[in-house]
């Protein structure tokens, strides 16, 4: 079993500067919300995908990353349990939730009445479909959410909308045609901080490092009768709740599974170090991929 990943450590013998925190998109994402969220002072790094996030965080040119790994309308960002196989150096450092506000952007002077396509990245384009489905708009989707808004003002684009958080507008000298159109008032996306060293807890926001410890691990089982069924037993047994359960392929054999499972519990209590070992027993790969402080909400 990989060693349980450091928690964020008071006595870093990094310097107490900016961290450089890189994130998917375009400024003015929901990622780099999450990473304003993270991180206290942070110098926030724009990168165009998941897996140049990875990478940087790989090669040491940023100090941390910031991913989303949970939407709560649409479930888990699949890719991104992928990516954490494959960098299996990489560790979840910490966690945060965000609120989703969307509105509906446009170039200055435009009406709701002269747009006739709207663009974003599928996952908001699902979560403003009620708002969408009122106008007979063409809707396509972009690599990001602000993306969307930036390509606009760029080509400066007539007729044309993106669906973003409200406060891209001024970025990127757009206007809010429609504020809050998403469906509800409960979506939230999660973000997980990514690194490979140990963090100074003083680079985190406040709340970030407050709420009470989990770990996230994955392992593959024997492929054999009962074989999970005996895995999940590890927990219960020592009535661990797994807050979330998510079963991926394996990259190295066909048709065959991995498990990552978030565990409302630190590997330092006595009864997680036992329920652990138990797997360890029974499973025939094991691998912590984070030791973190559960986000607020």
């Amino acid at each position: 079993m990989a060693s349980p990943a450091s928690k964020p450590s008071s006595q870093s013998e990094k310097p107490l500067r900016s961290p450089r925190v890189a994130f998917q998109g375009e400024v003015g994402a929901f990622s780099e919300e999450g990473v304003l969220s993270a991180f206290a002072d942070p110098k926030a790094v724009a990168l165009p995908t998941w897996r140049a996030v990875f990478e940087a965080i790989h090669d040491g040119s940023v100090d941390a990353g910031v991913v989303p790994i949970e939407r709560s309308k649409g479930g888990s960002v699949r890719e991104i349990y992928d990516l954490l196989f494959q960098f299996d150096e990489i560790r979840i450092a910490a966690e945060v939730t965000v609120p989703v506000h969307l509105a509906l952007l446009a170039l200055p002077g435009q009406t709701l009445d002269q747009i006739e396509r709207v663009y974003s990245i599928a996952q908001a384009l699902d979560q403003a479909d009620e708002f969408l489905r009122s106008r007979p708009w063409q809707v396509m989707t972009s690599y990001n959410t602000a993306g969307a808004a930036k390509s606009i003002a760029d080509k400066k684009e007539m007729g044309a909308g993106a669906v973003a958080s409200a406060r891209v507008a001024p970025l990127y000298g757009l206007e809010v045609l429609a504020a809050d159109i998403q469906t509800g008032d409960t979506n939230r996306t999660r973000f997980v901080v990514l690194t490979r060293d140990d963090l100074p807890v003083e680079w985190f926001a406040p709340a970030t490092i407050a709420g009470p410890m989990k770990t996230t691990l994955v392992w593959a089982v024997r492929n054999v009768p009962g074989s999970l069924y005996r895995c999940l037993g590890c927990f219960a047994e020592r009535r661990i709740n797994l807050s979330r359960l998510e079963s991926r392929p394996s990259r190295g054999v066909r048709w065959e599974y991995v498990f990552w499972a978030d565990m409302d519990s630190d590997p330092d209590e006595p009864e997680c170090a036992a329920a652990l070992a138990s797997l360890l027993r029974e499973a025939v790969m094991v691998r912590v991929a984070g030791v973190y402080h559960r986000s607020a909400e």
